[in-house]
């Protein structure tokens, strides 16, 4: 008895470090979400239709390197682990681009859409790097459903802070985000976030980046890219997966990207500090429904947890299709919240159970594998949010950013982009998860075999350093 709880408690420290790592993956994902669109859209002019073939462009890059990537950790044999090598590697590099994002060259347009292709594929590269391995030691570092429920919380506030962070600072270098003016304070805000990373990166690497030993030994059985892609895929719990966490990250990045826009447009706000200040409610507001959702995932399990949480999230979403001001904003950016916080809630445990299912039934762990193809999925989520930016900026007469020509068709197609295409998108995620084989029972039921088969790897890994 004594024993099942000493593998349950949850160490502090490393906890808190691991979660720095999370804050500064986050930090630099939804500065870069936030504010990359406005900047080339509003700032530098470039049209709608080149915006859109470039982003497509980049996701198809990305759909090829994320799960590359992924697969490569996996199957890595060094002394310093299968992630470690790839975090440290790419963390200063992706720092230096969180500043090069904002510097395109003063020439031709068609130099800036070169800069802006080059960049945004250097910064998912290393952000990749980054991402996936910081990602995968999750299930490591939390091996039982009592560590993860506690650890996901944890991990959920240091969330909360990235995107709290990720869109309030800038709004302290750019005082108005569509305003050609204040070009420049972009930079600022870029050096001022790659420090911000920088130092909460190292942090977790010198006291979180923990990887377990007896996992590691994986990487030499461990299937080669193209196997691993196809066992990947082949599973249905995964696959459902993915079009739970597509939704997910199509909605937030249409939210997140928009807003500067919906805000300006639509609520009439011009302070880019009031702009900021509707996400970062959102993301308060994520922080106070944890314990809800915590709960949730107790009484209901991962399934039907997740089906509540998306649902929810259509509701609170359909008031930006109707109210206007800064305070009915406030109010809808508050209760958006509730639904994030769910999603963005279950979408770690849901992954964390296929994979350990992915493990009793090939005694290998391949956390890498599922983190780089589920990103291949994101980046199509991608595409379809920026095809639906073209295709209604197209419709209503937006092709180039004109802040004079903002006419009832442009205030109803942002509406329609920040409440009716994520209600679809939202809608079909929760009729895929009905299909969803892995219930609370049957966990609870497998349980005990992975945790055996963790205790047998482990014997097994002492045994030859004998």
């Amino acid at each position: 008895m004594t024993e099942k709880k000493t593998e349950k408690k949850l160490p502090l420290k490393p906890t808190l470090a691991y979660g720095l790592g999370n804050f500064s993956d986050y930090l630099s994902k939804y500065f870069f979400d936030f504010l990359i669109f406005t900047f080339y859209f509003t700032i530098l002019r470039l049209n709608i239709n080149w915006i859109t073939i470039l982003f497509i462009f980049w996701s198809i890059w990305n759909a090829i390197n994320d799960p590359l990537i992924g697969i490569l950790s996996d199957r890595t044999k060094s002394k310093w682990g299968r992630r470690k090598p790839y975090i440290v590697f790419s963390l200063p590099f992706l720092c230096l681009i969180l500043v090069l994002l904002w510097t395109p060259p003063t020439g031709t347009e068609l130099s800036t859409l070169i800069y802006f292709l080059v960049i945004v594929i250097a910064y998912d590269t290393f952000f990749t790097m980054y991402d996936i391995n910081q990602l995968a030691l999750f299930p490591e570092i939390f091996p039982d459903v009592e560590t993860r429920k506690k650890g996901n919380l944890i991990l959920q506030l240091f969330l909360v802070g990235a995107l709290i962070f990720a869109f309030i600072a800038p709004s302290f270098f750019i005082p108005e985000y569509t305003n050609q003016t204040y070009q420049v304070n972009y930079v600022y805000a870029g050096i001022f976030m790659a420090i911000v990373v920088l130092i909460a990166g190292i942090v977790f690497i010198r006291f979180g980046l923990k990887e377990r030993k007896e996992y590691s030994q994986d990487a030499h059985s461990a299937p080669k890219i193209f196997d691993a892609l196809k066992y990947t895929m082949k599973s249905k719990s995964f696959m459902i997966y993915i079009v739970v966490n597509f939704a997910l990250f199509y909605t937030a990045a249409m939210i997140s990207s928009l807003t500067p826009l919906y805000g300006e447009y639509v609520l009439g706000i011009d302070r880019s500090l009031f702009i900021s200040l509707l996400l970062a409610s959102t993301f308060i507001s994520q922080a106070f429904f944890l314990p809800l959702w915590s709960k949730t995932y107790e009484k209901l399990g991962s399934k039907k947890g997740a089906m509540i949480a998306l649902g929810s999230w259509i509701v609170l979403l359909s008031p930006l299709f109707f109210i206007s001001g800064f305070l009915w904003g406030l109010i809808s950016f508050i209760l958006i919240g509730m639904g994030l916080s769910g999603t963005s809630y279950f979408q770690k445990i849901l992954l964390s159970e296929i994979v350990d299912f992915d493990e009793l039934e090939t005694g290998i762990r391949r956390e890498g594998s599922f983190w780089g193809t589920k990103q291949f999925f994101i980046r199509l989520s991608t595409i379809l949010q920026y095809a639906s930016i073209g295709l209604v900026f197209n419709t209503v007469g937006w092709e180039i950013f004109d802040p004079l020509g903002t006419t009832t068709d442009t205030i109803l197609g942002l509406r329609m982009l920040m409440f009716i295409f994520p209600a679809i998108v939202l809608g079909i995620a929760i009729i895929a998860l009905i299909k969803y084989p892995i219930t609370k029972e049957l966990y609870e039921e497998k349980f005990k075999e992975i945790d055996d088969l963790h205790k047998k790897k482990k014997k097994n890994l002492e045994r030859s350093l004998k």
